[in-house]
């Protein structure tokens, strides 16, 4: 048994107004009574819908400033009251109480007034307490009343109107769930905005909506994402997008935002594997290519400019998953669309969280992300040999490359281009020589080449290492107690280091 209902009475109450004439015509055709409040009621007027004003059932005035206006036993008897349950039954009709089988709410905008700049006042205006307490109350008596909680439901809420205004158990509890989501979500915003300036704080995130995922890291895992991936990029062709590819799509993302220049990314693994800067986009591309056209093969490629015909050209001659540029030029995408599994993404223009969090053990940690970059201004030179302009140019382009690499990580760069870093290995030493094996196996010359480190050198090793490959300058944060070591060993050799006092640890 579906435990079908037919909407007799509904109250309406929203602050947005979108659709509302549509759904107020449907609940007159559909002979609904309605009540409503101030603006909602008004609203409903002007469509010539007849509407019963919650004063008139509750003998009292909205009061407070439209503080209060719906709580009120007669509003939350209407809505509470359990169909089935005789006492129940019994004091709504002592009390004169009408039952409410509808209830359409939506929340005042509390997220977007604080995000907006508005003052403490505003913002705690715009806590709302009658429209969480309508949705609350009638998502608890979901087996007698349906509840919209939203905009995003309106649609569901006009089919159910022209079939009938009918609704199955199955029905309303899955409206009641969604209810209760949105409740969930908005007290977690509110609770955030007390507590970001204290130490009274909790681990209170809501994120939404969900994708289910075809699996996690590897089949045999399950893998959903959470979030508005639509609010960053349009996806113009190619398969459904992965798990992995969503990890590497970040790592691009936060990549390419340090660069101004025209530049192209090649990522496999979160990890560049090819990067560069040049002033035709072509060219970046073959020689981001060039740092590793093995590893290149399945990787994500990025840009931060409009991808013409010329390098969609190029690109088409490589297996990649992932093609992300803020702008194509029609035949370049009538190119990079001949491959019909090719993932190619517009980036939009969006403001990316400043909070990174992720599950450990049996909690969460949570902290800033690391939007430190390091330029010329903050380098300080410590040898006595300084670098050359060049030399500095290199060294900036190296730091921003290193800072989004994984720890344990070296980066060698020489004109702009990433000739190959050593990422993820359990010692520096080990970082490096990885690098250079790379880089001389793809017939790079290290000679006047800059090497990045993500963390101080505790040993002059690695500088020794990097002087006897060619390497003449170095970006380092500092911070070991055996730094002069290290700083002797350039000035012994000729080499210059510079030393920004920012780590950057990427695990």
């Amino acid at each position: 048994m579906n435990n079908t209902i037919r909407i007799q009475t509904a109250l309406v109450s929203v602050y947005h107004k979108d659709r509302m004439d549509e759904i107020c015509s449907l609940l007159y055709e559909q002979n609904i009574k309605i009540i409503s409040t101030g603006g909602t009621k008004s609203f409903i007027e002007e469509l010539d819908v007849p509407v019963k004003a919650v004063e008139e059932l509750t003998s009292y005035p909205s009061i407070l400033g439209g503080r209060v206006k719906t709580l009120h036993p007669k509003i939350f008897g209407g809505i509470l009251s359990r169909r089935d349950e005789a006492l129940d039954n019994e004091q709504v009709k002592q009390y004169e109480i009408p039952e409410i089988d509808l209830v359409v709410v939506d929340l005042y905008p509390f997220e977007e007034t604080v995000a907006s700049g508005a003052g403490e006042q505003d913002i705690i205006e715009k806590i709302d307490i009658g429209g969480i307490s309508l949705i609350r109350a009638a998502a608890k008596n979901f087996k007698d009343v349906v509840i919209i909680s939203s905009q995003d439901q309106y649609t569901d809420l006009v089919e159910i109107l022209k079939n009938g205004a009918e609704t199955t158990l199955e029905q309303r509890k899955e409206l009641a769930m969604k209810a209760f989501r949105i409740s969930s979500h908005y007290d977690s915003a509110i609770f955030n905005y007390f507590s970001k300036d204290t130490d009274q704080k909790g681990f209170q995130v809501s994120i939404s909506p969900a994708k289910k995922l075809r699996y996690g890291e590897n089949p045999h895992q399950e893998g959903t994402f959470y979030g508005r991936f639509n609010d960053i990029f349009d996806q113009l062709h190619g398969k459904e997008i992965s798990y992995n590819n969503l990890l590497d799509i970040e790592a691009a993302v936060y990549l390419i935002d340090e660069f101004e220049e025209t530049t192209f990314a090649i990522l496999k693994h979160n990890n560049a594997c090819g990067i560069a800067s040049r002033p035709k986009l072509a060219d970046a591309y073959k020689a981001a290519l060039a740092g590793d056209p093995v590893s290149a093969f399945g990787g994500i490629l990025i840009t931060n400019t409009e991808i013409d015909k010329a390098t969609a050209d190029e690109i088409n001659e490589l297996f990649c998953e992932v093609v992300i540029a803020p702008l194509y030029e029609d035949k370049a995408l009538e190119v990079l669309k001949s491959k019909k599994n090719r993932i190619i993404l517009i980036r939009k223009e969006c403001e990316l969280p400043k909070k990174q969090f992720r599950t450990l053990l049996n909690g969460v940690l949570e902290q800033d992300r690391d939007i430190s970059m390091e330029g010329r201004n903050e380098m300080k030179p410590v040898t006595k040999k300084v670098p050359a302009d060049k030399e500095y140019i290199d060294l900036e382009f190296a730091n921003k490359v290193v800072k989004n690499s994984k720890s344990n990580t070296i980066v060698l760069v020489k004109d702009k281009q990433l000739m190959a870093s050593g990422v993820g290995q359990t010692s520096r030493v080990d970082a490096l020589r990885h690098a250079i094996e790379k880089a001389t196996g793809f017939k790079f010359d290290l000679k006047g080449g800059v090497m990045a480190s993500d963390a101080f050198f505790p040993f002059p090793d690695c500088v020794e290492i990097a002087d006897k490959a060619g390497i003449i300058a170095i970006v380092q944060p500092g911070g070991s107690i055996r730094d002069k070591d290290s700083i002797e060993y350039c000035d012994n050799h000729n080499m210059a280091m510079v030393l920004t006092g920012v780590r950057h640890f990427k695990h």
